[in-house]
């Protein structure tokens, strides 16, 4: 990697600026609030410079960020709104040498930027995340979920999330976002960003607060689906690097809700063809099989997320349910990747299935 040096940071030295970049799509519930938690922040204000970069809202978010004096609207009409496009337009309105990047349903700690300019004044870091904490965890079991999952270790990092602090530098480097993906896009540029030699750093450190405001197993499954979508298209690029990166994750998707599956079928078809003692043994065993490849978390590792996520053993147990059961959705998001680049049509997101929502919210 070339030209490594560190931002003028020190006590008796100037702060750097830093361009904040927002980005939602029919986000009126949430937009005000997270532009509001950046105006608060402890850093100060006249070194902050805030971007939304809107996707083509049919709601009031562009009135709402047209409200704010000095802030700096981008607003995009894509036919397929995609969060690659909208932060690789943000980040290129501005030319501070750092960016924030916020999705506009979330609240910025207010101590963060200053704790993560320190952070990132290395040299050789280029990319600095914290904590992301639901804020009503307790309103619904997917949002107590967010809340264990946002999150890893303090330390170096092998990538990031949504909400991050980048040096403009790395991201001039690497492209920015990939901007067909339509999840998975911050892991896929955190891989490129390491390639070209920066370190990535977590914080043990509140960074955001978020609500992610899911309410129905629709919700929870679509989210699971594109979960899978993204493991795949990044573990395809991943692949093609030369890296091992979520290796593991993608054959866990496969092996245990393909295994399953491919069990249950195996059961039925032996069932109906093979009526006799025989054929009901074999049937039973091939369904267990599938079933406990399946459940291999509920049944092997509660005592494992007790340690690892500072459970008690009845969450853990809830945990351990969803471990298991998210790899059949997954599963679906993986296939639709892989038969989508067979056939030349990618997932892409709808407009008009694209909003933030309160957990407070009684619609």
């Amino acid at each position: 990697m070339n030209n490594m040096h560190p931002l003028n940071i020190g006590c008796n030295r100037k702060l750097p600026a830093i361009d904040c970049v927002l980005i939602g799509v029919n986000s009126a519930k949430t937009l005000g609030r997270c532009i509001n938690s950046i105006l608060e922040s402890n850093y100060p204000g006249e070194l902050l410079r805030i971007c939304y970069v809107d996707g083509g809202s049919t709601d009031e978010s562009i009135p709402i960020a047209r409200s704010y004096p000095g802030l700096s609207l981008v607003a995009l009409n894509p036919e397929h709104p995609a969060p690659g496009l909208q932060r690789n337009a943000g980040w290129k309105n501005g030319n501070a040498p750092l960016v924030q990047f916020l999705d506009s349903d979330t609240i910025l700690d207010p101590d963060w930027l200053q704790k993560a300019v320190q952070a990132i004044g290395e040299p050789t870091v280029g990319a600095v995340n914290g904590y992301r904490r639901e804020l009503h965890p307790e309103k619904t079991f997917y949002n107590w979920l967010g809340d264990i999952e946002w999150n890893g270790p303090p330390g170096p990092s092998d990538c990031f999330g949504g909400d991050v602090l980048i040096r403009r530098e790395a991201l001039e480097q690497s492209g920015g976002y990939d901007e067909t993906l339509v999840g998975g896009e911050d892991p896929e540029l955190s891989r490129r960003i390491k390639r070209n030699g920066w370190q990535i750093i977590r914080l043990d450190a509140l960074m955001t607060r978020h609500d992610l405001a899911m309410t129905t197993i629709r919700q929870y499954l679509k989210r699971a689906f594109r979960s899978g979508y993204g493991f795949a298209a990044v573990r395809v690029r991943e692949a093609r690097a030369g890296s091992d990166f979520w290796k593991i994750e993608h054959r866990k998707i496969f092996i245990r809700g393909g295994g399953f599956i491919a069990g249950t079928t195996v059961a039925l078809i032996l069932a109906a063809l093979m009526k006799n003692p025989a054929g009901a043994i074999l049937s039973l065993f091939s369904l267990a099989g599938g079933t406990a490849l399946l459940l291999n978390p509920r049944i092997r590792k509660v005592g494992q997320f007790m340690r690892e996520q500072q459970l008690n053993r009845p969450e853990a147990k809830k945990y351990a349910w969803h471990c298991s059961l998210v790899v059949l959705p997954q599963l679906f998001g993986v296939l639709r990747f892989h038969v989508g680049q067979l056939l030349g049509k990618p997932l892409r997101n709808r407009r008009n299935a694209l909003k933030t929502g309160l957990s407070t919210s009684r619609t």
